[in-house]
């Protein structure tokens, strides 16, 4: 039970309401953002103009010009936020449109503050994309004329220079309804048949150089203009659930790379065309078995084959990609389909395969996840020349995992990442490595056999002849 001075919401409410007011007066002293969110909370309570104190916030930020470096922009997110929470919960369950005005507008200045702001950490790029969610979620209450919507959309598309208005076609979609999105595709088809002209003879201005020719400014412009606009009508293929006007967008040459197809794929089998999808991933088939990282192209085949009832084909395609990859995700469906007790005899054959993969860490990290300790284990006290301590993210769990029952496979893995901050003298290690060597020596007392390799003292006096001049390591 919670003391009675806990601060929480009932012990709060105990001190009556005259008493929390002049706490809050005290508290918001000097903080202009927790001030301003007072006044928000006032408006709204007494029937205040709101929307008039966030439009106001609003026009105040856009017409800033002072840079914010990162330490205060902290600061601004919260004050974006606070003025982008009022708007969602003080003005849009009365008043959608004027909600849908004042997001647009937040959206609106995202250009002028990112310009404006070190936004290194992500903070305000996320806020911005919580108003663009949030825009979605009152879009379609807030009654926009069709024709001005659409309008707007196009606009906003085609500005969105900072990804501020990513995703706006499928977030206003049930706005626009089927008839926006048809004069919203043709907008863009428009202009796609404007494309910029080629400048006349040496009037062309080259701004770089490809493997076999200059690459021109009008080059650019046009295909930056096309790639734009298909990108546009393919979002709008979505959002009216035209899976072959999504098709369409793509050359027979860009279909054979595996992301597309599964694209197409995917869109396909999601109307019940499992046929044209497997033979859409078909046309990738070439390019996938030749390398790279196509992991929606194997997900999706495997769908497919699913939904046209091969199932032995699709656990095929499970294996498979367990073993490109070490998957986890596709070993446990795969187990998860096999009658009881043959689930037994893969697993156990997945976990040698494990064992004996050419990537160590990789290894490594699946036998510690499954979790396989024992084959973990003896794949380390095997395999220990392999071992590299600067996966420290990696090898540091992996020892916690195994040092209750597998001390001598833990105290290798720790000595790894010693060793490789001793040799590479890696100083801000030290003090990891020191906690490193007290576990180690921890350890020591329950390992019988060092199985040919150093046992503790004679560990520590092969550090101490390579690194004893290392005080910041010894003294940590």
């Amino acid at each position: 039970m919670a003391s009675a001075t806990t601060p929480n919401a009932h012990n709060l409410a105990a001190l009556g309401s005259e008493r929390l007011a002049e706490l809050l007066l005290e508290m918001t002293a000097g903080n202009a953002a927790a001030k301003r969110r007072l006044r928000l909370e006032l408006a709204s309570h007494n029937g205040g103009d709101v929307t008039g104190e966030i439009r106001k916030r609003l026009v105040s930020i856009a017409r800033s010009r002072s840079y914010v470096d990162w330490r205060k922009a902290k600061e601004l997110g919260q004050d974006l936020d606070t003025q982008r929470e009022a708007i969602v919960t003080h003005v849009a369950p009365a008043n959608p449109a004027e909600a849908f005005d004042l997001l647009w507008r937040l959206l609106e200045m995202a250009p002028s503050i990112y310009e404006r702001c070190d936004d290194s950490n992500g903070m305000i790029g996320s806020i911005i994309a919580t108003a663009r969610d949030d825009l979605g979620d009152v879009a379609d209450r807030a009654g926009q004329p069709t024709d001005a919507l659409v309008d707007r959309v196009f606009a906003a598309v085609c500005a969105n220079d900072y990804g501020q208005f990513d995703g706006l076609i499928g977030t206003t979609a049930p706005a626009l309804g089927s008839d926006g999105l048809t004069r919203l595709k043709v907008k863009f088809e428009q202009m796609s048949s404007t494309t910029p002209r080629a400048a006349e003879g040496g009037k062309r201005q080259a701004i770089g150089l490809s493997t076999n020719r200059s690459i021109h400014t009008d080059d650019y412009e046009r295909s930056h203009q096309e790639r734009f606009v298909r990108s546009a009508l393919v979002e709008i293929a979505d959002a009216l659930g035209d899976v072959d006007g999504f098709v369409e967008r793509y050359s027979d040459e860009e279909r054979t790379n595996p992301m597309i197809a599964a694209a197409i794929a995917e869109r396909m089998l999601a109307v019940g065309r499992a046929d044209e999808a497997l033979a859409a991933l078909d046309q990738a088939d070439e390019t996938y078995r030749r390398g790279g990282y196509w992991p929606n192209w194997q997900r999706v085949r495997i769908d497919v084959l699913d939904a046209l009832g091969r199932s032995d084909d699709a656990q095929s395609e499970r294996w498979q990609a367990f073993e490109r990859g070490l998957d986890a995700g596709y070993l446990r469906a795969y187990l998860k389909r096999l009658p009881d007790f043959d689930d037994i005899d893969a697993e156990e054959r997945a976990i040698r395969f494990a064992s004996d993969y050419p990537g160590f860490h990789q290894a490594l990290a699946f036998l510690i996840d499954w979790p396989a300790l024992d084959r973990a284990a003896r794949m380390i006290i095997a395999r220990t020349d392999e071992l590299d301590g600067d996966h420290y993210g990696l090898l540091t769990p992996a020892a916690d995992a195994l040092e209750q029952r597998y001390p001598l496979a833990a105290t290798l893995v720790l000595r790894a990442m010693i060793d490789l901050s001793l040799d590479a003298a890696k100083y801000k290690r030290y003090g990891h490595a020191a906690r490193h060597l007290r576990t180690c020596e921890h350890l020591a007392g329950r390992i019988e056999d060092f199985a040919g390799h150093l046992n503790h003292a004679d560990y520590i006096a092969d550090l101490k002849q390579r690194h004893g001049r290392k005080s910041g390591f010894w003294d940590a």
